[in-house]
C-alpha cells in the first residue's frame, strides 16, 4: 500500500505481454469487486458516504456512482472493440460526472446494483474470449490504442484503486 492517498494500490502497469494467468487472475478480481465495495461500506451513515477520500478528492457516495460509470464505459468499449476494427472511443469528463445529481445523491446501492451487471456481463465475455479477441484493440484520443487483455488489467487495477480509496478512509478514520 502506498501512503499517497491519490494512489493508495500505486498506479496501474501491466507487462507488454499478459499471460492466461493474469488475466484469469483479474477476472477473478472484477468478479468480486461489487461485493467487495458492498461490504465496504455496508455500515456507512451518510456522513460517512459523504466524506471525502482525501482533500479535495471524492466523497465515497461519489466514488462509488463514479465506479458504475467507468465500468458502464469500460463494458461499451470492450462491446466496441470485438465488433469494430479499432473504434475510437469516447472519453467523458469524469470529474463533471461527480457533480452531477446522480453521483451526489442517490444511494451507493443503486450504483451496486449496475455494477453488479456490468461486472456479470464483462466476466461472461472475458470468460468466453477466443485468444485472437484479448489482442484486439480500440483506440483512446488521449491514451491511444488499448488491446483487451491490457483493458481488462486496468479495468481491474482501477476497481481495486477505488476500493482501496474507500478502505484506507475507513481505516485512517477508525470507522
Amino acid at each position: 500500500m502506498s501512503s499517497d492517498l491519490r494512489y493508495p494500490i500505486g498506479e496501474f502497469t501491466a507487462a507488454e505481454t499478459i499471460s492466461p494467468a493474469d488475466r484469469s487472475y483479474w477476472i477473478d478480481q472484477l468478479r468480486a469487486l461489487p461485493g467487495q465495495v458492498r461490504e465496504a461500506i455496508q455500515n456507512f451513515n451518510d456522513d460517512q458516504l459523504n466524506t471525502p477520500y482525501r482533500p479535495g478528492g471524492w466523497n465515497v457516495r461519489q466514488v462509488v456512482h463514479h465506479l458504475a460509470d467507468s465500468h458502464m464505459n469500460a463494458l461499451l468499449r470492450i462491446k466496441l472493440a470485438l465488433t469494430e476494427e479499432e473504434p475510437v472511443i469516447k472519453p467523458y469528463e469524469e470529474t463533471l460526472w461527480a457533480e452531477l445529481p446522480d453521483s451526489l445523491i442517490p444511494p451507493p446501492e443503486v450504483s451496486l446494483k449496475i455494477l453488479d451487471g456490468i461486472h456479470a456481463r464483462m466476466v461472461l465475455l472475458f470468460k468466453n474470449f477466443k485468444e485472437s479477441d484479448w489482442q484486439r484493440t480500440y483506440v483512446h484520443p488521449v491514451n491511444g490504442k488499448t488491446r483487451l487483455d491490457r483493458h481488462l488489467g486496468l479495468y481491474t487495477w482501477h476497481g481495486r484503486h477505488h476500493l482501496a480509496h474507500i478502505t484506507s478512509l475507513s481505516r485512517r478514520m477508525d470507522w
